[in-house]
């Protein structure tokens, strides 16, 4: 009786109605999937199939070996009589070990006479389990990635997550440990996962099989690019993403949009991107303009381009219950199905349903009116909203998706959403594609996701989680990163401490991967049509000249330094798309041999040579920052350089935001800040 199967990239193990097996997946990383249910399935939530490595596979017995470059797994079987159940029973576990031969991450043990289950699967009606995958982490480990969340911490070890999207909530299951390796929980199911500092726990409220990739890599960087092959590179960003993007709740109708534009150009004012936000439609679900208040969005969007300016606009899932293809969309079964109660899943602005966007034909379908409606008008940058998607209850056992029950596939959604514009644009003839989401999961990056942080608040609170949300966006495969300016509710634009929030994150968006300004701001603005009937409101003003002249001065100077940076962002850019590494980099991933790097939670560097630390504080003057060992390091506002490994106590009277350059690079921006 063989205890193991091997075949040149893989060991298979059997026992006890389990089926396991380690399969080589990428350099220096392995899959690992378990099922009780038959024959593992070859799912591709978010992997790609990956380039044939060379493996060795060693089985002595009891014990079988895989090494694929940097990594090993290590099987281990055993089996006989259980006293207790008065039966044989068959176990096997699994542990990997870095080239070294160091164990980087094992199952965890049975506990002897505690039997405990490192693989625990309890079954469900219909034939799913809810799984449980138990492992000993390493000592001493600190953890980054897990996609956002609104926290301001750094190191997660230690923290709970709920594994499902919400509003400003995207959860991105990839974690890197300072141990070095890289883990995905390749399972888009509802659940969660828990960094103890006694165990590491992965729950998958329902599913068919245990799913999981690890790499080993000595730096994040190895650890980065070797992820992107797993799950697919970012896009090239296109010549508009390296600028600045200009948006308010929303410009609600043609010429006022119009307006904002020509005034950025007779002010000599850069702009890339200008947005025409929610319910410029006429119904959720329509997918296209509003006669009433876009007459010719042809003329728009042509006179927009001969400024040198892209239109954004932006799409909802939705289909409201009274939009014109309502009937169509429900009779092809392309709307998401609410399991018990009304077939309603968000109330704002009207009952509506939501886009199935895991079906093929759905994404097909909706794309044609799209196309129709946007793209063939030369509109190339789409915004979407409500990508979780964002249901009125968040009760994900209550919705039912083509390819699957939401709480089994659930978190696969913004993935798919992605994709219907990303498959959509390219069969179009467009070849560079960057498209504003509100959500991501594991591979969202390959299909051009730029994902911004959601409906935060304008607080300093907020602000500060921004920094955390994008280092761990960036960890976790998505280097295209991007918030509102200001946050998006709650900012007064007469008040004296927003204006001081404003210029403080304004700052900080120079630094992003894309520089955007958003938010509901008010005082609000009341729009009706001409007969009387009311639309959304529209916020108050959110131009760069919109918050008083002294404001205006220091926010041109950055959208200025933002247009002169563009040679650095778009090498930036070309990282992200050819090696996978993030554009917002916590200080670990540059610096890891510094231990004081793999703590700092509110500075960042902006690729590998600008160190960037805001100011998180409310009229705040000065900040400390950390300059890390092993480089020289020079201040953009002054031209002083100092020496690494070292703190600072810098000056930053309100027009200034703390910025180093590595080792004299970028000589040509001191005095720019």
């Amino acid at each position: 009786m063989n205890t193991f199967e091997s075949s040149a990239d893989a060991i298979t193990w059997r026992g006890d109605g389990e089926t396991l097996v380690v399969q080589a997946w990428g350099r220096d990383s392995l899959r690992v999937r378990s099922t009780r249910t038959g024959e593992v399935l070859d799912t591709d939530f978010a992997l790609i199939e990956p380039e044939p490595v060379q493996v060795a596979i060693e089985v002595d017995g009891d014990t079988a070996t895989l090494t694929n470059g940097a990594i090993t797994a290590v099987l281990r079987a055993w089996g006989g009589f259980d006293y207790q159940t008065g039966y044989d029973v068959f176990r096997c576990s699994v542990e990997f070990r870095d080239a070294s031969g160091r164990v980087l991450l094992r199952e965890l043990g049975s506990g002897g006479a505690l039997k405990l289950s490192a693989r625990e699967f309890r079954p469900l009606a219909g034939g799913a389990h809810r799984l449980r995958a138990a492992f000993e982490p390493v000592a001493g480990e600190k953890l980054y990635g897990m996609g956002q969340y609104q926290q301001a911490i750094l190191d997660v070890k230690g923290s709970t997550f709920e594994l499902a999207h919400r509003n400003s909530q995207a959860s991105v299951p990839f974690v890197v440990s300072s141990a070095g390796y890289g883990f995905l929980w390749h399972n888009p199911a509802i659940g969660s996962a828990s960094f103890a500092a006694n165990r590491t726990e992965w729950i998958a409220e329902s599913t068919e099989q245990l799913d999981y990739w690890i790499t080993a890599g000595s730096t994040p960087a190895a650890i980065s690019a070797a992820y992107a092959d797993a799950t697919g590179h970012a896009p090239m960003m296109p010549e508009y993403g390296l600028g600045y993007w200009q948006c308010k709740l929303r410009y609600w109708n043609q010429e006022q949009l119009l307006e904002v534009a020509r005034e950025h150009k007779r002010r000599g004012l850069p702009l890339d991107v200008i947005v025409a936000d929610f319910f410029h439609w006429p119904k959720m679900g329509d997918f296209r303009f509003e006669e009433e208040f876009w007459p010719d969005p042809a003329a728009m969007v042509k006179e927009l381009q001969e400024m040198g300016v892209e239109l954004m606009v932006s799409v909802w899932p939705q289909v409201s219950l009274e939009s014109e293809n309502f009937a169509a969309f429900k009779k092809d079964n392309l709307l998401v199905r609410t399991e018990r109660g009304l077939d309603v899943q968000m109330g704002f602005q009207g009952p509506s349903m939501f886009l199935d966007a895991t079906n093929p034909r759905a994404r097909e379908q909706a794309w044609e009116i799209v196309r129709r409606n946007y793209h063939d008008l030369g509109i190339k940058v789409f915004w979407l909203d409500e990508a979780e998607p964002e249901y009125g209850v968040y009760d994900f056992d209550n919705y039912r998706y083509h390819a699957g029950p939401n709480v089994q596939v659930g978190n696969i959604y913004p993935q798919a959403f992605s994709r219907m514009f990303y498959e959509g644009q390219r069969e179009a003839g467009q070849d560079e594609i960057v498209n504003l989401v509100r959500c991501a999961w594991a591979g969202s990056q390959r299909y051009g996701a730029l994902v911004w942080s959601g409906d935060i608040h304008s607080t300093y609170a907020d602000f500060r989680k921004q920094i955390t949300a994008g280092i761990h966006m960036g960890v976790a495969g998505i280097p295209w990163f991007t918030t509102d300016i200001g946050g998006f509710a709650g900012g007064n634009i007469d008040d004296p401490d927003f204006r001081d929030l404003l210029v403080r994150w304004f700052q900080f968006g120079a630094f992003c991967p894309v520089m955007r300004m958003h938010g509901d701001r008010q005082p609000s603005e009341r729009v009706t049509a001409a007969d009387g009937s009311a639309r959304n409101n529209s916020g108050a003003p959110n131009e760069l000249w919109s918050f008083g002249e002294d404001v205006y001065e220091i926010l041109v100077r950055y959208v200025k330094l933002r247009e002169a940076m563009r040679p650095y962002t778009r090498r930036l850019m070309e990282e992200a798309h050819t090696d996978g590494q993030p554009v917002m980099r916590g200080m670990f991933h540059e610096f890891p041999a510094d231990p004081v790097c793999w703590d700092l939670a509110d500075q960042y560097m902006f690729g590998p040579d600008i160190l960037v630390a805001p100011v998180v504080e409310l009229h705040a003057t000065s900040r400390r920052v950390y300059l890390p060992e092993g480089a020289s390091w020079t201040e953009l506002r002054t031209g002083t350089s100092h020496e690494g490994g070292q703190w600072l106590a810098v000056e930053a009277p309100i027009e200034v935001i703390p910025v180093f350059a590595k080792n004299g690079a970028l000589a040509e921006l001191i005095g720019a800040i």
